[in-house]
């Protein structure tokens, strides 16, 4: 699954959305990140960073392993 610069992604678990803004580097490791924006209010921040296996990788959701990010647009 390649990460979508732009597109709106939904969270299986919290049915939250996101736009993803950019992909990046971390300046220490050299990890790939998915840098977005939250679609909802949030009082804590509305740009977040995740590493990219973290956005990509499979969660539990009544009992199935589903994609952690759906794309929806």
């Amino acid at each position: 699954m390649a990460v979508e610069v732009n597109s709106i992604y939904k969270h299986s678990k919290k049915g939250s959305t996101y736009r993803v803004l950019a992909l990046a580097k971390h300046s220490e490791t050299l990890e790939d990140m998915v840098v977005y924006e939250t679609l909802y209010e949030n009082d804590l921040a509305k740009i977040w960073t995740r590493p990219l296996v973290m956005w990509e990788e499979k969660v539990e959701v009544n009992g199935e392993m589903v994609p952690r990010f759906v794309k929806v647009s």
